[in-house]
């Protein structure tokens, strides 16, 4: 699996539109914000990851078992570590976002750009809107727009709910600041609440060593403290997003494909940088591969049908 930050990209591997792997958020701004926006979940991985013919089941068995989220219906444990991946299924008729397909997606696709999209297999170009969902969990909500224009609403939709919307897969949206003991860095980690609850203590244990403190614990998500322009990387279909205290990318709010993302500035702990990146594409939490999506119990079905056909025979 290709990691941001830390692995080269094999080089007999050949660049494609949607081929983003992360790579934007440590390329100091080496490649065009538009270019890589749709990172189409390749990641680094040099196949295709449509999603749709993966039938892995491998995540409970590699993953180390995290909380429980509610996603298309029913409510199923996550796992840390876990592979991800069974079917691409389509969302039952009364369900929330009944029609569009969820699942399929796995660990090796997590890595996504800086852009908002990316990571999404099949998609090249930035924006969430009328998405299915390949890890089942729902895109970051940014809010409100402060007012940056009309090149700025592919972040700010309300389809997936205000940043506080409880009925999210993993709860409202909240935020966990990471600061280096070693200077004024600080990167902040956000999405829903289960998978920050899960992350924090994977991340103290795993980089302690760049931390300044362990004890961090989540917080309600504010857009002061974090904005789309200060994403460093995406992940999990633009679920999940580390973000650099200070850092301004431009490409965010000019239009699509015409600016490259701002360089990283100098003098952050590439260290602590380089150490959540890892940690995140490792451990962000997966929906277990043998996840299958509420329906109509057959049992209660046939039930109606024979009670039905009694009822004729009277």
């Amino acid at each position: 699996m290709f990691v941001p930050f830390l692995t080269r990209r094999e080089t007999s591997i050949a660049r494609r539109a949607g081929d983003a792997g992360g790579d934007a958020g440590g390329d100091s701004g080496g490649d065009s914000g538009g270019g890589d926006s749709g990172s189409s979940g390749d990641s680094g991985s040099g196949h295709d990851s449509s999603g749709d013919d993966s039938d892995s089941s491998e995540g409970a068995a590699n993953g180390t078992p995290g909380g429980t989220i509610s996603a298309g219906g029913s409510s199923t444990s996550i796992f840390t570590g876990g592979s991800g991946g069974g079917k691409n299924v389509t969302i039952p008729s009364g369900q929330t976002f009944a029609g569009r397909h969820a699942g399929g997606a796995t660990r090796d696709q997590i890595f996504g750009s800086k852009t908002f999209g990316s990571g999404y297999p099949g998609y090249n170009t930035r924006g969430v809107n009328g998405r299915g969902f390949p890890f089942w969990f729902w895109p970051l909500s940014w809010g409100s727009d402060p007012g940056h224009g009309a090149n700025a609403a592919y972040l700010y939709t309300n389809e997936y709910g205000d940043p506080n919307n409880s009925s999210r897969p993993g709860g409202p949206i909240v935020m966990a600041a990471f600061q280096s003991k070693y200077n004024a860095t600080t990167f902040r980690l956000v999405s829903d609440n289960q998978t920050v609850t899960d992350l924090i203590p994977v991340i103290t244990s795993g980089c302690s060593q760049n931390l300044s403190s362990n004890g961090t614990t989540p917080t309600a998500f504010s857009a002061i403290d974090a904005a789309p322009e200060q994403v460093v990387q995406y992940y999990r279909a633009s679920s999940l997003a580390l973000t650099l205290d200070g850092y301004n990318n431009s490409a965010t709010f000019a239009p699509e494909g015409s600016t490259a993302d701002t360089p990283l500035p100098t003098g952050i702990d590439d260290g602590l940088l380089g150490c959540l990146n890892n940690t995140i594409g490792q451990s962000a939490p997966l929906v277990d591969g043998t996840t299958q999506l509420a329906g109509p119990d057959s049992r209660a079905v046939g039930f109606v049908l024979l009670l039905l056909c009694m009822l004729h025979l009277l």
